[in-house]
């Protein structure tokens, strides 16, 4: 089996891994365009290799298998960027959704203690009450 044949099996194998994934609910869609698009690369170009060639003469790169290096770093910081982006976003939804939980115990303290306790503590008559019956 030739590199070709190989570059294209695993890059097919890649984009069915990752459609598996998304269909099991394993991996959500946004991220899931990052992956197919890197399976689809690694697949068109086992199926077209010379592209790299012209690719790399276009852009004036004289050993074109350092193209394939390039892309894949500039992919790379690309990639931690837009996650640090989204981990940002996460952290401030967080953060704010904890202070929206604070003012409303703040409003209403009672009901946030009993919502401490859970429900063992309701079925269970306080001590400043008469026990029923």
């Amino acid at each position: 089996m030739t590199h070709q044949m190989t570059s294209m099996v695993i890059g097919l194998a890649l984009a069915a891994t990752i459609l598996w994934l998304v269909r099991r609910d394993h991996l959500h869609g946004p991220y899931a365009f990052w992956w197919i698009g890197a399976a689809a690369t690694v697949t068109l170009l086992g199926t077209f290799p010379h592209l790299f060639d012209v690719a790399a003469r276009y852009l004036g790169i004289g050993y074109p298998p350092i193209l394939a290096v390039l892309l894949g770093f500039a992919l790379l910081l690309i990639k931690i960027l837009t996650m640090d982006l989204e981990r940002s976003r996460q952290e401030r939804h967080i953060r704010r959704l904890a202070q929206r939980i604070a003012m409303m115990e703040a409003r209403h303290p009672d009901t946030a203690q009993e919502e401490e306790l859970g429900p063992e503590s309701q079925s269970q008559p306080r001590q400043d009450e008469p026990p029923a019956g």
